[in-house]
């Protein structure tokens, strides 16, 4: 038993000693020196080194043409071209350099300069921890990578990874743009940088801001969250995600888009945009509305899909699917909207139906025509089968103007003199100045004139072959007191800017906002470049051929 006892012990106290010699800092190896001299009145406990100095250890060779070798300490001074070479991946340069053979620590200063094959780092001090493979500095450093040139206050480097990484002040510039921030990581391979906090990217097509994103400096592609837009000369674009790519200046937007229009004060909101600036295009879906001021006043158009092509002063605006309007005193639906802001014509195609204050028009085909001068809506037309209709103001009865076109003008923002021509009917409830109803009008002519105040009708005035007759209210029955063709669609309009847009759109929009107020789920909007994008540098796992098989299945 002592026996077993003594030999476990013996085992133990081997194992002790072999690894307190295995864990031992390995000792600084000088495999050349010109001249070496110990001086202990200079330097006590030193070996002088003088003249092509090189020494080595654990992989890393220094050179000098002067160094202080202290053997107790393990430590070593070098002055004068000293170089700390790291195999092929990192290059050391500087005046003087201190360097550890028991911490594994080096320290240059003095026109440091630290490169690897893509990348050269100049700044007064550099400090280098092999222990974890970084390096880093706190003076103001350049780094010149290809195309690309960063000055920052400090930074550090992760050589395994080639990533820099700034936390102070840093500026990248490239001959395309200059880029800003407090929190810059960059990955010299890729050429991938990430913004986090306030960061800009200034240029001659445009200015950027992000809180968090992802560039990659050589294709040119970028994706930005948190608070970020893209201010163009004309418009400014934003979302709770943005695509970018600067070859073609194109750019998209996910989830509570916003275009601002700064030159007409014009907005375009949806939760899904594509800005293609060259071609001086914009394509916006998700409850997809264009907000423009008309008259101190604004108007909302809705579709689908909205659509702005063309230059500033020739731009046209396309609304596509269930288009829905509102003015404060106008509102609309049609199947599709074309505005033409170089003609001031904006035409109401497919089943129009047009409510002006109370009164209710429909036709084949409308225009509406503004003053390019003035910025108001000069005028309106409506071709084939117009039919105008408004409720009597005191009864049950339908005031209704029927014929083949209508052509009206506006005052003050408001439709005031209207033209109905060819074969043109009426029924109209006319009434005196007490309000009462004095007889029910039906009549033909070739064309009949409206006077509207208040986008109430004022006065009829029937023009040409006009045939017909006032009738006492009792000796009009009930089914002669309806055009052909009428159709009241009173519950239908929309009396709101929110009317514009159906239930499910107004649910989807609430859901989008509330995820766009969670800062997990900001996180979480589909990228457009998802192999480019915040996670492109980190390490994937390997995929083995039967996972690669599962997946596909």
């Amino acid at each position: 038993m002592k026996k077993s006892l003594f030999y476990i012990s013996c085992c133990l106290l081997l194992l002790s000693v072999q690894f307190t010699f295995a864990q031992a800092p390995k000792k600084i190896n000088i495999e050349h020196s010109d001249y070496l001299d110990v001086d202990q009145a200079t330097a006590p406990d030193a070996v002088l080194l003088t003249g092509n100095v090189k020494v080595n250890h654990d992989g890393v060779v220094l050179t000098c043409n002067k160094a202080y070798f202290f053997q107790k300490e393990n430590y070593l001074k070098a002055f004068g071209n000293v170089q700390l070479v790291q195999g092929d991946t990192l290059y050391l340069n500087s005046k003087y350099a201190e360097y550890s053979g028991n911490s594994k620590k080096a320290f240059a200063t003095g026109d440091a300069v630290m490169s690897s094959p893509d990348t050269t780092l100049k700044t007064d001090t550099i400090n280098f921890d092999r222990n974890v493979q970084q390096v880093f500095y706190n003076t103001k450093g350049t780094i010149v990578n290809k195309d690309n040139t960063l000055v920052s206050k400090s930074g550090r480097y992760y050589v395994a990874e080639k990533k820099f990484q700034f936390l102070t002040e840093v500026v990248l510039t490239n001959p395309k743009y200059v880029m800003k921030s407090n929190h810059l990581d960059y990955y010299t391979t890729s050429g991938h940088s990430y913004l986090f906090g306030p960061s800009t990217i200034t240029s001659d097509a445009n200015y950027i801001y992000t809180e968090k994103g992802f560039y990659d400096t050589k294709k040119n592609l970028a994706h930005f969250l948190r608070k970020s837009y893209i201010k163009y000369n004309d418009r400014r674009i934003e979302g709770d995600s943005l695509f970018y790519n600067r070859n073609t200046e194109f750019a998209s937007a996910t989830r509570n888009v916003k275009i601002t229009d700064s030159i007409n004060r014009g907005v375009v909101k949806g939760h899904y945009a594509e800005l293609y600036k060259l071609k001086d295009s914009m394509f916006v879906t998700k409850r997809a509305v264009a907000i423009n001021l008309v008259e101190n006043d604004s108007v909302y158009i809705h579709g689908k899909k909205l659509m702005v092509t063309g230059k500033e002063g020739e731009r046209i605006l396309r609304a596509y699917n269930n288009v829905r309007f509102f003015k404060v005193d106008m509102s609309g639906k049609c199947d599709s909207i074309h505005s033409n802001s170089k003609t001031a014509l904006t035409k109401l195609i497919g089943n129009p139906i047009l409510w002006n204050g109370e009164s209710q028009i429909t036709g084949d085909l409308m225009h509406l025509i503004g003053d390019n001068q003035t910025k108001k809506i000069d005028s309106l037309k409506v071709i084939n089968n117009t039919f105008l209709l408004s409720r009597d103001t005191l009864g049950t009865g339908f005031n209704q103007v029927k014929g083949l076109n209508l052509f009206g003008k506006f005052r003050d923002g408001k439709l005031h003199d209207v033209d109905i021509v060819k074969n043109t009917e009426v029924i109209f409830y006319s009434r005196n100045d007490q309000h009462e109803l004095v007889g029910i009008d039906k009549s033909v002519s070739s064309k009949i004139n409206l006077i509207l105040e208040n986008n109430a009708i004022e006065t009829i005035t029937l023009i040409n072959n006009v045939d017909g007759d006032l009738f006492p209210e009792d000796e009009l029955p009930e089914n002669a007191r309806k055009l052909k063709g009428m159709k009241w669609r009173g519950d239908e309009r929309i009396k709101s800017k929110d009317d514009i847009f159906t239930a499910e759109e107004n649910e989807l929009n609430d859901k989008l906002v509330k995820e766009g107020k969670d800062e997990e789920a900001k996180e979480n909007v589909p990228m457009k470049i998802r192999e480019e994008t915040l996670n492109y540098d980190k390490k994937k796992p390997a995929v083995k051929p039967k996972e690669k098989a599962k997946a596909k299945k």
